[in-house]
């Protein structure tokens, strides 16, 4: 049987004993009245005395005694048998019924029952009594101006602040945060910086719920969605470490230097499995590392990000999985690259299957939309790009800020809304169907550049992880946290619509090469070979007959001097 709780405490911390015992009423003081101080004070006149609402009551021994009550039950596995009656001998039993079924009263209790059961079987089959009429009709959204409250603000305890890197959310019910705290600037690490990361419950901004001290300070971390208690958190030195809230604050397991990332690890994410124990890793050394917590010492897979197969290595920023894709995952790099990629590739030149370029710097966000699966969005520079798996450009695309873009999130709640976070610590966000050019509504959360944004599983909160350590809470308002009526239709029909203009375009782009390659001349193909040289052994006579006066000096000139040059080279 493994110990889940150990509470411990000193004896002498207790304090004394206390011994308590009955005593009766005693007068301890008596203060007799004394008329001459009647001149100190003036009759007030009217008085008002204020009473409570609920009668006073004595606080000695006459109290009225409290009553002590206790629940008791009764479980009836073959209903209620007489107490002579041995349930567990079968003949008994059967005796018993046979007695109770030749009882008159029985008869005349089952036809009365009969009689109330054929009822209620009319009425059932008359009125469905569970039939819902208003099953299909969505709850009407108000139409008032998008808004979001500050609910907390959730700041590094520490002397020494470090920058709130990343934030998970508790799965379940969102009731606490996971937030990872470190310092990512090259070399800028105070020797006296503390490593620990937190747990934070909404309701209580003051302190952390608990302390998580890994062994390098965390880039990121993440909840499993299968279990609440167990959390994977990727280091600063590219170690892979993982925690049970249940066992305290220390790691349970970390893998081996030698086996894990060479750089910081940006990105991890719970794969499904059976066991609920996989995940896998990215790290900007170019590798992508799947993992089981039961056995952390070494990795189970591993692949390098290699898209052009010529063995220069693509960094990995990001990674995005999704549970009803089981083979399917994808990896944003640091060339402003995404890499669709199948783990179950016959080998691992095959497993990057389509490559979508479109940022001009890291891609910093990649994430499906949770009700379009097809769809996804990303962040890599001055702008947020939504994509299909079916064509390598982007379908649609936000306007250039002027802030550069550091995170980004779809609604859970909303399949058109996404939010993006900024370098200047604010926040858009984005109602596609309200209006495309510009946001819905921006928010500023601090001063310093926001690193990690991530949106409540029931979409109606929104926690933004700053440089300054701070991460803040919002309550998102109804328009933006709760479908509207035919929303998921709209939107559909939009990226469909999006998706038809960029096949086309694709498509004429096509024709229009395939025809500039037909109508090229012959002239224009590259010459190898003989035919080569014998163009600029032509050209050589060409230009020498130009300047030369017809005698042929120039041009032996001209190659006794690069003769010369040549024998020069050589010695």
């Amino acid at each position: 049987m493994e110990v889940v709780y150990v509470y411990q405490r000193k004896r002498k911390e207790f304090g004394k004993q206390p011994l308590f015992a009955d005593k009766p009423a005693e007068l301890t003081v008596s203060v007799p009245p004394d008329p001459s101080l009647m001149k100190n004070y003036v009759e007030r006149n009217p008085c008002h005395l204020e009473v409570q609402a609920t009668a006073e009551k004595s606080e000695h021994e006459v109290n009225t005694e409290s009553a002590s009550f206790t629940n008791r039950g009764i479980l009836h596995t073959q209903g209620g048998w007489p107490k002579d009656v041995d349930v567990t001998d079968v003949e008994h039993t059967i005796r018993y019924r046979k007695k109770i079924e030749k009882d008159e009263e029985y008869l005349k209790s089952i036809k009365a029952l009969g009689d109330v059961m054929e009822m209620i079987v009319k009425q059932n089959n008359a009125i469905d009594i569970y039939e819902e009429y208003f099953g299909e009709s969505t709850e009407s959204i108000s139409s008032g101006t998008p808004s979001a409250k500050s609910l907390n603000v959730y700041r590094d305890p520490n002397p020494v602040k470090r920058a709130a890197s990343y934030v998970s959310w508790y799965p379940d019910d969102g009731h606490k945060i996971a937030v990872a705290y470190s310092v990512l600037q090259f070399q800028a690490m105070p020797a006296n910086m503390s490593y620990d990361s937190y747990i934070w419950d909404i309701e209580s901004p003051n302190a952390p719920d608990l302390a998580l001290t890994p062994p390098s300070p965390l880039v990121c971390i993440e909840y499993n969605p299968k279990d609440p208690h167990i959390l994977v958190g990727g280091s600063y030195n590219g170690l892979l470490s993982f925690w049970d809230t249940r066992k305290g604050s220390f790691p349970v397991d970390t893998s081996s230097l030698e086996k894990s990332h060479r750089d910081p690890v940006y990105s991890v994410q719970w794969v499904q499995s059976k066991s609920g124990s996989e995940f896998f890793s990215t790290s900007t050394d170019g590798q992508v590392l799947w993992w089981d917590i039961r056995k952390l010492t070494e990795p189970t897979e591993t692949m390098s990000i290699d898209p052009e197969k010529n063995g220069n290595i693509v960094g990995g920023t990001v990674l995005d999985f999704e549970t009803t894709m089981p083979t399917k995952f994808m990896i944003g790099s640091e060339n402003g690259s995404v890499y669709m990629c199948n783990k179950k590739a016959k080998n691992p030149n095959e497993k990057i299957t389509h490559i979508f370029p479109g940022h001009h710097g890291p891609i910093y966000a990649l994430q499906r939309n949770p009700f379009f699966l097809k769809n996804f969005l990303t962040i890599g520079d001055w702008k947020a790009q939504i994509w299909s798996e079916d064509v390598k450009t982007p379908i649609m695309s936000t306007r250039y800020s002027d802030q550069y873009l550091t995170d980004a999130c779809w609604s859970p709640a909303r399949p058109s809304v996404f939010f993006t976070s900024k370098m200047d610590g604010s926040i858009d966000v984005w109602d596609y169907i309200f209006k495309q050019n510009e946001p819905t509504l921006t928010v500023q959360v601090a001063s310093s550049p926001i690193h990690s944004i991530k949106a409540q599983e029931h979409g109606k909160i929104l926690a933004a992880a700053a440089r300054d350590g701070s991460t803040t809470i919002f309550s998102l308002s109804d328009g933006l946290s709760k479908i509207q009526q035919n929303e998921k239709k709209i939107f559909s029909e939009m990226l469909e619509r999006e998706l038809k203009r960029e096949k086309t375009m694709e498509a004429a782009a096509r024709e229009k090469r395939i025809k500039a390659t037909q109508k090229r001349p012959a002239s224009a193909i590259k010459p190898v070979g003989q035919q080569l040289e014998d163009l600029l052994r032509q050209a050589e006579d060409d230009f020498f007959s130009a300047i030369d006066d017809g005698s042929g000096k120039l041009k032996e000139e001209a190659l006794a001097r690069a003769a010369e040059y040549d024998a020069i080279q050589q010695q």
